[in-house]
């Protein structure tokens, strides 16, 4: 899963870990242990030194960004006369099942809103948009869960549209991992926020990975800085299967799980049945739709063994 050497030097700039770290110009260190340890995702060992070295010289890149953004957009205005919608500068966060976009975009969240520039940050994952599980079975499309068709992307599309229109209220449907399912009645309500987030598998995805030639829009026409989280895919199986045997005693222990009859597994069995769902559902994915998309991203986070970053390449 290296980036083709070529691509690598001609689009991105590479950082090993101490060279990143050294970016982060004093930015201060705003969260602590306890609120570190509230955006952990499971089985992850995010450390205080991970979000210092990593996401604080993140975070500054992208205040500058953002901060560069809005001055623009005063000088713009300024010259027409107008007063525009305010509009969110829209980061999203791509990458493989189990490598840890979820605890990414909760710290960026935390980081970028100590910002005084663009203090509301608001983090809304695509997992909501997936077709409701009486959909996807009727579509004949539950075992691909997570590939680009099992997502209403309609209805995805014109989400992020009417956010980057400046839309005063825009509503966002709500993911249960415990019933693996669409939550009906219940909205994430987003309200002009100064920086939205939006973490999920294919957000990465254009109109050049469709196999019939259509003129729609995709998420990634609506993004204004992309993140893929990148790991070797043994490492990922790896996380994926460590992960599922934590949820056995953890979410799937609940008797309203939609997983509960994994929950009396044995250790073996657990590991052997993760093992065939990633090399039938999310190895597949990985490697057909979500990987391919990586070398688009503005940014991209390597993790080494225990999901360390160990470089940080970022578009030139």
């Amino acid at each position: 899963m290296q980036l083709d050497s070529h691509i690598h030097n001609a689009l991105y700039l590479a950082f090993e870990r101490q060279q990143w770290a050294e970016l982060r110009k004093s930015v201060p260190l705003t969260l602590s242990e306890s609120e570190l340890e509230n955006l952990r995702g499971i089985n992850e060992s995010i450390s205080l030194d991970e979000v210092t070295d990593i996401y604080l010289p993140l975070s500054r890149l992208l205040n500058l960004i953002v901060e560069a953004r809005q001055q623009r957009g005063l000088v713009l205005n300024q010259f027409l006369g107008r007063v525009p919608p305010k509009r969110p500068y829209i980061i999203s966060i791509a990458g493989s099942v189990a490598v840890g976009k979820s605890t990414t975009a909760r710290i960026m969240q935390a980081l970028l809103q100590q910002w005084p520039e663009h203090p509301k940050v608001d983090l809304v994952t695509t997992d909501g948009f997936l077709y409701p599980l009486a959909e996807l079975k009727r579509r004949g499309l539950l075992q691909r869960k997570g590939f680009p068709e099992s997502y209403d992307m309609k209805m995805l599309v014109e989400f992020i549209s009417k956010i980057k229109a400046g839309d005063s209220v825009v509503k966002a449907p709500i993911y249960s991992h415990i019933s693996y399912d669409r939550i009906t009645d219940t909205n994430q309500v987003i309200q002009q926020p100064d920086i939205l987030i939006i973490e999920g598998l294919n957000v990465l995805q254009t109109g050049q990975d469709t196999h019939v030639a259509i003129q729609q829009p995709f998420v990634s026409d609506f993004v204004d800085f992309s993140i893929y989280v990148d790991a070797e895919e043994s490492l990922l199986k790896d996380w994926y299967v460590s992960r599922f045997l934590q949820f056995r005693s953890g979410a799937f222990s609940d008797p309203n799980s939609y997983f509960h009859h994994y929950s009396s597994l044995t250790d073996d069995e657990a590991t052997k049945i993760a093992a065939n769902i990633w090399d039938s559902i999310n190895g597949p994915n990985l490697n057909l739709n979500i990987l391919p998309t990586r070398d688009r991203a503005h940014l991209i986070l390597r993790k080494g063994t225990d999901h360390l970053m160990n470089q940080v390449l970022l578009r030139k």
